[in-house]
């Protein structure tokens, strides 16, 4: 009995560390919040071209655990995409999650009134597998940009 024992803790301790990890993947809604103000920072300090690149091309800094930057205009255009740069240029505005909702007009309907966060299921960038999200998104003041950055619950 001793002689299983021990590889049995070891598996447990091993899964208990995998599991771990792969939450620590994951980012937080605070961290979307900060990640999409940082955005916004970025773009008022280096002007949308060279802003719309990094977010798209910039993994370094724009693409922290799962988390990364959309940008679209108020018609629903993908500005730049840190997921998916096929995006970039594509309007999404009638796009829709797996249960009908059409979560991008949804984030223009919060973005008009200002910020906050939309609800729907999406595509996990490393897993592959559908999954809920909620995204912040936010008007960047005086323009018709706005800013996402989403979180895997």
């Amino acid at each position: 009995m001793k002689s299983l024992y021990r590889p049995l803790l070891a598996l447990f301790a091993s899964l208990a560390f995998v599991s771990g990890a792969f939450a620590q993947d994951n980012g937080t809604r605070d961290e979307a919040k900060a990640m999409n103000e940082a955005a916004i920072a970025h773009l008022k300090k280096v002007g949308n071209d060279k802003a719309f690149d990094d977010f798209t091309k910039d993994k370094a800094n724009w693409n922290k655990k799962d988390l990364y930057v959309i940008l679209m205009d108020t018609d629903g255009a993908v500005k730049s995409h840190g997921a998916n740069d096929k995006l970039v240029g594509k309007n999404l505005l009638n796009l829709k999650d797996q249960n009908g909702k059409e979560f991008v007009k949804e984030f223009m309907a919060v973005a008009n009134k200002g910020e906050g966060w939309v609800d729907y299921d999406w595509a996990h960038p490393v897993s592959k597998k559908v999954e809920g999200k909620a995204t912040f998104v936010k008007r960047v003041a005086g323009t018709n940009l706005v800013m996402a950055v989403g979180v895997y619950r």
